[in-house]
């Protein structure tokens, strides 16, 4: 049983955007026979809903109202995760690069970051999860039974990411990819409030020279020496 007294742990990825965060959550989540929890889609999607009102992200009295009437549901199902607004899939809607900046505003909002954590907390406080974020090790489950942080060079994630959006038929250009993760990680940095920081028990990672494949092994085998095994709860 882990520190908290659950018989399941919880597991946060925090880093940077474009740093492999999503991906290898998934797979770790899938080789533990975990949930995935997808955090910075619940940021991305509150963003994509103040641009469809009209509502201005530094405005926190017009985004606590907005908060007080959206409808947001996240679907877990063969390692994926679908985001919802209402009974609209928004789940392609909100990885451009253009929701990553206008999440990071979003994300500095005393109020959103409340709503947020409060729901954050509700599903994954049980355990057997693996949480992926900016703050999930520092702020969310500080009390999380294994933490890592992921980095890689801004080159390389903007590399990727340029490969992402490719294969959706989106072409970007590189230097535009690369200045917005950069603005990106000085507004994350720099905010007063949860700015994007490891914590002080984090495992940290760079993955820029290495597969995603190897990434999730070395997780893999830094939980088994902490006593975190393949879940068998659900297994058969």
């Amino acid at each position: 049983m882990n520190r908290a007294g659950r018989m399941r742990a919880i597991i946060t990825i925090d880093g940077p955007s474009g740093a492999g965060k999503s991906t290898i959550s998934r797979q770790l989540a899938e080789r533990l026979n975990y949930t995935y929890l997808d955090t910075g889609a619940m940021y991305r999607a509150v963003g994509l809903k103040a641009k469809q009102e009209g509502v201005d992200p530094a405005d926190g009295v017009a985004m606590a109202g907005l908060l007080d009437n959206l409808d947001l549901k996240l679907s877990a199902n063969m390692g994926e995760t679908r985001v919802f607004i209402g009974k609209a899939d928004v789940s392609e809607a909100i990885r451009t690069p253009e929701m990553g900046l206008v999440a990071s505003r979003v994300s500095a909002q005393g109020v959103v970051r409340q709503r947020l954590t409060e729901l954050q907390r509700r599903l994954g406080g049980q355990g057997g999860v693996v949480v992926e974020g900016r703050d999930m090790g520092t702020v969310v489950f500080p009390e999380a039974d294994c933490k890592f942080y992921l980095v890689a060079t801004p080159e390389e994630r903007a590399k990727r990411r340029q490969l992402q959006l490719r294969e959706k038929g989106q072409e970007i250009d590189f230097l535009e990819i690369l200045a917005q993760i950069n603005k990106r990680d000085a507004d994350d940095s720099a905010r007063a409030l949860a700015p994007l920081r490891p914590a002080a028990d984090a495992v940290m990672i760079d993955s820029s020279l290495m597969s995603i494949e190897e990434v999730v092994a070395y997780m893999l085998t830094f939980c088994n020496s902490k006593g975190i095994l393949q879940d068998s709860s659900e297994i058969g």
